[in-house]
């Protein structure tokens, strides 16, 4: 029986572990994660009101429910934890799925001012994610800037737009829900360096914004026409056609007597953040123009926005994982097909998948054929991975090292006291906020 550990429950390990146990019989999985609850960033990154889209979680579900399936939660590994060296002598081959949990900094002076954050923070914030260490995200604000125009950028932009009333009905925690219900931002801005033609968001995302009530949003036509392509967007591939063509039915709107307004910018690239009052008062912006080789340049032409909350959402980065080679300026573990690269070579019995191993790129599909590469590779080497003698099982080995995993009846029990937690807050599901109500939960 070849023995498996996948390190990471988001999407990527799953479907690693989907694709081992479904084409070799004779495999079996453990999936350790850092958090005691499965699934990663369906449940900690996915907003809250995308419920078709966190309803993945289903079918996440019936892979970690698979007879030859194991989730064993709470388990750090790296530094402070459970070793790679000693994982490896665990089982015959460990699969690293540890996503891409940094985000990427503007590098701009004021940055680190009071009230400037990473849409990573405020996403973790409002979806219970117990590492967050704030709530102050909208406290004494007016305006806010989102800097980024990808579907991150997108998503925290319609949560800021959006009335408790619409919230309510997700698992969103009430502590934020309770926050956002008191937010007095009305103008939020969303901002991107480059034209519409290269942003990043999706049609569907970009359309929901459009959707929300008692809201405007306001798009300036010369600004987009300042992109080469906005004028005659029909050599665009298909889904910037599509942005292009939103945006442009948006120029013709009229404006509404609403609560609030969101401005899309473009060709705006931040320069500082401006201080007022010891925190973020304001972002400043330098006027870009294409440089006709899908860039931008400078023009010397500065434009200052209020904002008393600033979220950078530039991008993810993958972290160093203590024991693994790294190669820190594409973020990313060094492989060839998902095997481990050490020095340049294949290390027998390392694989990585998702986004540590290509990069923060894609949609959660991008992870099935991802994790399929991977799985290939894994079982190819299986019968030289067999020859080295492993425990029959870890768990027992993991106990005596003190470490000691939430099984998936902890989970479950954690499902419990959500839904419970939510039935008495007149709601549905509310998710647990923090690390102290996650342990009590699953019996810790």
């Amino acid at each position: 029986m070849l023995r498996v550990a996948v390190v990471g429950s988001g999407p990527s390990g799953v479907y690693t572990a989907q694709c081992l146990v479904q084409q070799d019989p004779g495999v079996r999985v453990d999936v350790l994660d850092r958090l005691p609850c499965p699934y990663g960033l369906v449940r900690y990154g996915v907003a809250p009101d995308h419920e078709k889209i966190k309803s993945l979680q289903r079918n996440l579900r019936t892979v970690l429910e698979h007879e030859r399936v194991r989730f064993l939660g709470g388990v750090t590994v790296g530094a402070g934890g459970v070793g790679v060296d000693r994982l490896r002598e665990l089982y015959h081959a460990v699969v690293y799925c540890v996503g891409a949990s940094a985000d990427r900094r503007l590098g701009i002076p004021g940055e680190d001012l009071p009230g400037s954050w990473s849409a990573t923070e405020f996403v973790s914030w409002y979806s219970a994610h117990p590492d967050t260490v704030t709530d102050g995200f909208v406290r004494g604000a007016r305006s806010a800037v989102v800097i980024g125009v990808g579907n991150v950028a997108v998503d925290v932009t319609r949560i800021l737009a959006r009335d408790a009333a619409e919230l309510s009905p997700t698992d969103m925690p009430e502590a934020a829900l309770t926050a956002l219900a008191g937010s007095e931002i009305t103008e939020i801005g969303m901002v991107g360096r480059r034209g519409p033609s290269q942003a990043r968001f999706t049609t569907k995302e970009l359309r929901e914004l459009g959707a929300l009530p008692d809201t405007d949003v306001i798009v300036d036509e010369a600004e987009l026409a300042l992109d080469p392509a906005y004028r005659d967007p029909s050599g665009l591939p298909p889904a910037q056609r599509r942005n292009v063509e939103v945006l442009r039915a948006w120029t013709a709107l009229p404006r509404r007597d609403v609560r609030r307004r969101i401005r899309l910018r473009f060709f705006l690239r931040p320069v500082e953040l401006l201080a007022d009052g010891g925190r973020v008062g304001a972002v400043r912006f330098e006027r870009t123009v294409p440089d006709g080789h899908g860039g931008v340049t400078g023009t010397g032409r500065f434009e200052d926005v209020e904002a008393q909350l600033v979220l950078r959402s530039v991008g993810y980065l993958g972290v160093p994982l203590e024991g693994l080679p790294f190669d820190a300026e594409r973020g990313t573990v060094p492989q060839r097909d998902g095997r481990v690269l050490r020095e340049g070579a294949v290390a027998p019995g390392e694989y990585v998948a998702g986004w540590i191993k290509r990069g923060p790129t894609g949609v959660i599909g991008t992870n099935r054929p991802c994790a399929k590469e991977t799985a290939a590779a894994l079982l190819a080497d299986g019968p030289a991975l067999l020859s080295r003698p492993v425990p029959d099982d870890a768990l027992p080995l993991l106990r005596e090292a003190g470490v000691e995993p939430v099984g998936w009846e902890g989970w479950l029990a954690i499902e419990r006291a959500e839904a419970a937690l939510g039935a008495s807050l007149g709601r549905g599901v509310v998710k647990l906020p923090d690390w102290a109500a996650l342990w009590a939960a699953a019996g810790r």
